[in-house]
């Protein structure tokens, strides 16, 4: 049986709990158990999730203290074997899992965005060269295979439910804290577009008309995204950004305008439920992978559109709004 540990950051848990499904692709209908190792004092989310909970109860292992939450995730290893190692690569994660793996002495692949399963062995992808690249990395040698996430990549919450154990993990090979926490401010919360299900994104085909998306969005209740052309000339800020180097979404639609669809774009929008592509070449690589294709200048469908909604006079909110419109006025594939 495969053996594979993730551990959950008590700061995002929804991004950690996506490895459950990285781990899944990565096994398939192999055999496997799922242990996850947290700091935090309980992880309820992980509940039916995984096989094991394994909660650290040290007073030298801190929240942040890399070294020290290292050493007790090295200690596990040693004592019980696992064939993989998966880590969010949230803030902490990527501070966390470089040192992890140098303590195990194995390679990491960071920030991985896509799993190939092989016949005995997996493929991990990650954007490459500031993303104009896709590199698959095949670790072979020494276990675990170790890697990074993405967050926002794999679906939270699918695989079949299992018996949670959960126990306290008192390591021994941990010492005295060098970080401490001196203070906290919170950072001014904003609002991410990874957690709306509708986004309108513009592309170069609407950058000298970017402000008309926001009228669009919030017709449809969601919020307004970026691909890369856009924010690298300063038309939207870079959190906004869509793609391999901006962030990975999950919208229930995905409403591209003036968007040409290159594959770093679409590798942002790979789990989006319901695509509409807007340009006027329907030959455009995002019309090969959108469920609705409407040819034509972006800019003037964005004002259409809008009069259309306010005209009907409908509940602001609803995805299947602007499909419904799309699909009644022609729009085709």
């Amino acid at each position: 049986m495969k053996r594979a540990l993730i551990y959950l950051d008590p700061d995002d848990s929804t991004a950690s709990l996506e490895l459950v499904e990285v781990i899944r692709q990565m096994y398939g209908e192999q055999a496997y158990q799922i242990v996850a190792v947290t700091v935090a004092a309980e992880a309820p989310q992980a509940i039916g999730a995984v096989d094991r909970l394994m909660l650290i109860a040290q007073e030298h292992v801190g929240r942040y203290d890399t070294q020290n939450i290292a050493a007790a995730i090295g200690e596990l290893h040693r004592t019980q074997p696992f064939d993989a190692i998966v880590i969010a690569a949230t803030t902490f994660g990527r501070m966390l899992a470089p040192r992890l793996a140098m303590r195990l002495h194995v390679g990491l692949v960071a920030d991985v965005t896509e799993v190939r399963p092989e016949a005995d062995r997996v493929q991990l992808v990650r954007p490459a060269f500031s993303g104009r690249m896709l590199a698959a990395i095949e670790q072979r040698g020494r276990v675990p295979v170790m890697a990074s996430i993405r967050p926002g990549t794999f679906a939270a919450g699918s695989g079949v439910p299992r018996a949670t154990d959960t126990e306290v993990f008192v390591p021994r090979s941990v010492g005295a804290p060098r970080v401490r926490l001196l203070s906290r401010t919170p950072k001014a919360s904003t609002a991410d577009i990874r957690a709306s299900d509708v986004l309108v994104s513009g592309g170069g085909g609407v950058m000298r008309h970017f402000a008309k998306l926001d009228a669009l969005a919030h017709e449809l209740g969601g919020m307004v995204s970026a691909s890369r052309h856009v924010v690298d000339r300063g038309k939207a800020p870079r959190d906004i950004q869509v793609g391999q180097s901006g962030k990975t979404v999950s919208p229930r639609l995905y409403l591209a305008l003036g968007i040409s669809g290159s594959i770093q774009h679409v590798v942002g929008i790979k789990t989006a439920e319901y695509v509409i592509a807007v340009n006027k070449d329907r030959r455009a690589p995002i019309c090969a992978l959108a469920d609705i294709v409407v040819q034509g200048d972006a800019r003037e469908f964005v004002d259409r559109i809008v009069a259309k909604i306010r005209g009907e006079r409908t509940t602001a909110g609803e995805p299947q709004r602007a499909i419904d419109l799309l699909e009644t006025d022609g729009g085709d594939r």
